[in-house]
């Protein structure tokens, strides 16, 4: 198989869908690797190691899509790149399509086989490809809202992790999977306050034995959730629901009874945000006030700590990457997890979630 890798053109998206250790195991199963000039230099990545592990570099983005059979990305394409793509084509990245009409739009007038990292799930429920990035970006958050509620940067000039004899900030995450796992892990070592709410006792179960009380637990409810967002420093949104649009649980009458200079950190922006207030923004431009309070819904956080990020990333895509470069889409067959992925296929939608989110109609990718 071609298998292109074109260089990120997204906003301060300095990732790269594959490292040279993932184009060497390519090359020596016998498929040809091309790699757009300069895709890896974000990352640290130079042109050399990708040729010294059989690579082709080229240096027109456009042939780059031309030749491959297979396009693996990061994110997912954004306007300029609609055209170069074709039918037939199996694109393999990050495509959130719930929130991504127009992109949703183009692969099915394309025919273009859209097979979305977010959506791969094994048959324990687990999102494998999602879960290194909703790491990051779970550490991330905490990172940010700390950052934000500086003073100098619009913040109410709190420090989450306080001093002696002062209160603590307060945080509030909002979904305890990774995003909210790997946020508590980092505020709790701040020394914030951190209150974590979910709809699943486990959970918060799990949570509140492994932290051994250092995190507050609540069930996740209209009620419970308004009076929590009310009393934050940093809300952090993480709720997911794969391959669908984020249900809205912070409303914008909750966001104004927030304090002037508090912070609200929307992971799920990708999905379309958990908090009726977000819309997405850049690492250029990343925040924006509504009823004084701070909004940071960067839509591709990982994308600022791109060498943590692309490995972190190629580590889970590179065994999905080698059965479809293998087989095609007929991996899909005899993978239930693959199956999954793929959201379009010659010109209909392939996922539930995705159809819905679209308004199209569904149609099983067995049919």
């Amino acid at each position: 198989m071609r298998i292109g890798v074109p260089t990120e053109i997204k906003t301060k998206e300095f990732r790269v869908g594959l490292t040279p250790a993932g184009a060497a195991t390519l090359t020596k199963l016998g498929h040809q690797v091309m790699i757009e000039r300069g895709a890896g230099l974000g990352s640290g990545l130079s042109d050399e190691e990708y040729q010294k592990a059989g690579a082709e570099i080229v240096a027109d983005r456009a042939d780059v899509w031309g030749r491959a059979d297979m396009v693996v990305k990061v994110k997912e394409p954004i306007a300029p790149e609609f055209p170069l793509m074709r039918e037939g084509q199996i694109l393999f990245t990050y495509l959130h399509l719930a929130a991504a009409q127009e992109l949703g739009a183009e692969l099915l007038k394309r025919k273009v086989s859209g097979v979305a990292y977010e959506t791969i799930e094994t048959p324990d429920g687990k999102l494998p490809l999602l879960t290194p990035m909703s790491a990051v970006a779970g550490r991330m958050a905490v990172q940010a809202g700390a950052s934000f509620l500086e003073k100098e940067r619009g913040g109410k000039g709190i420090l989450l992790g306080g001093v002696p004899g002062v209160r603590r900030g307060q945080v509030i995450i909002i979904g305890g999977g990774v995003v909210g796992a790997n946020a508590a892990r980092v505020a709790i070592g701040l020394g914030a306050r951190v209150t974590v709410l979910d709809i699943d006792q486990q959970v918060l179960t799990y949570l509140d034995d492994i932290y051994e009380g250092r995190v507050h637990t609540l069930y996740s409810d209209p009620f419970t959730i308004e009076a929590s967002v009310a009393k934050a420093d940093l809300v952090i949104g993480g709720v997911l629901v794969a391959g669908a649009r984020a249900p809205r649980l912070v409303t914008e009458a909750m966001v104004k009874s927030m304090e002037p200079g508090s912070v609200i950190v929307d992971v799920a922006v990708d999905q379309g945000g958990c908090v009726e207030t977000c819309k997405p923004t850049t690492h250029e431009d990343p925040t924006y006030l509504v009823h004084g309070v701070i909004h940071y819904c960067v839509a591709n956080m990982p994308g600022a700590v791109p060498r943590t990020s692309t490995f972190a990333l190629t580590n889970a895509t590179m065994p999905y990457v080698k059965r479809l470069a293998q087989r095609g889409l007929a991996a899909a067959k005899d993978d239930p997890a693959i199956a999954l992925g793929v959201n379009t296929y010659r010109g209909a939608v392939t996922h539930p979630a995705v159809a819905e989110a679209l308004g199209q109609p569904y149609t099983p990718l067995e049919l």
